[in-house]
């Protein structure tokens, strides 16, 4: 397993909480809080996209 520097976790209201991390080859990961071991990785830009429209309420229906 990559050595992943997770945030803190974002939890919309009634909604499941997700964390952001990234490596220190700047790969950009996403996974629901407590289940870290099981995460989707892209480039941190793609994931910084989809964590702004996530925050925005356009696509709270994916948590």
């Amino acid at each position: 397993m990559q050595d992943i520097s997770w945030e803190e976790p974002f939890c919309g209201e009634g909604n499941n909480c997700f964390r952001i991390g990234t490596d220190d080859q700047g790969n950009g990961y996403i996974t629901v809080a407590g289940a870290e071991d099981t995460y989707i990785t892209d480039t941190r830009e793609a994931l910084r996209t989809l964590i702004r429209e996530i925050k925005a309420g356009k696509a709270d229906h994916l948590l």
